[in-house]
């Protein structure tokens, strides 16, 4: 397409083509400290191109498509056009990606070992992410946490932080505005803006460490913490993994392994700084 940007993200490398030049000025500025992949063949192409060729100018709506697509999937307008082509290369991922078991989870590392964080949306998981990685933590990732089939290691996928609605403000209040991409406003999960990852998680995205721990944090609650078994981590963890199912026997042994050695505990907290006071206590007792 006209305009277009190649990214590496963790062990994946995308090349975002863009009918608009705005979409690729936003993401080369915000992943401006990642590896310079000009010219290089990209595991996955993304596509942001106008539902029709009237709509490239009047009224402009962007229509996400590339090597995997949703036919179903509703335009966006152009004002969100860095939140299309982040969704865009979180959906080749999710429909294409079989080097890993990928698990829809936030990751954290500290002493070479990796905290994960599973649940729905809006239960806190980018915004603990986030903040860990601004309190001595490397942050791993926040879409994805993506398991090695044979290993057991989690390998790091740090693309851009999505916060959301008053996540926003909580965050910006720690790490300031020069690390925030723009505010897209009324969007169809509220508010958002992206956090630019630490420059250390970045260098080090190479740099995969064993998990040690699996959260399954609710934020809006009273402070809580329940230990969780193998058999419902297993189930949760299944349900929040995208290629499971494709993977076949492969991805049934790095998750048994995964859920059998790793200690799993669900946690409620009404603030940050309650979740950071039981991360603390439950990293400290599984050192």
């Amino acid at each position: 397409m006209k305009h277009s940007l190649t990214l590496q993200i963790g062990p994946a490398t995308f090349r975002i083509g863009s009918a608009w030049r705005a979409p690729i000025d936003q993401l080369a500025d915000l992943y401006a400290g990642y590896p310079d992949r000009r010219g290089a063949i990209a595991d996955f192409t993304v596509r942001l191109q106008p539902t029709n060729m009237l709509r490239r100018w009047v009224r402009p709506s962007i229509f996400i498509t590339g090597d995997h697509g949703l036919a179903d999937a509703a335009p966006m307008s152009l004002p969100h056009g860095l939140l299309a082509a982040e969704m865009g290369m979180n959906l080749q991922m999710a429909l294409g990606w079989r080097r890993h078991l990928l698990l829809h989870a936030s990751s954290a590392e500290k002493d070479g070992r990796v905290l994960v964080m599973t649940g729905e949306s809006g239960s806190g998981k980018s915004t603990l992410a986030a903040l860990l990685g601004e309190r001595g933590w490397r942050l791993m990732g926040d879409e994805f946490a993506l398991l090695d089939l044979e290993k057991g290691a989690i390998l790091p996928f740090p693309r851009l932080v999505s916060l959301k609605n008053q996540a926003i403000g909580v965050v910006q209040d720690v790490v300031g505005a020069q690390r925030m991409g723009p505010l897209l406003r009324a969007t169809a999960k509220g508010d958002i803006r992206h956090l630019v990852p630490r420059p250390d998680a970045v260098a080090q995205m190479a740099q995969g460490a064993m998990p040690a721990m699996l959260l399954f944090p609710r934020f809006g609650h009273a402070t809580a913490i329940r230990p969780v078994g193998q058999g419902e981590a297993f189930m949760r963890l299944t349900q929040a993994s995208t290629n499971y199912i494709a993977l076949g026997e492969a991805g049934f042994v790095a998750l048994t392994r995964f859920v059998t050695g790793v200690p799993a505990c669900a946690i409620d907290f009404p603030s940050g700084e309650a979740a950071f006071e039981m991360i603390d206590r439950l990293w400290e007792e599984g050192a």
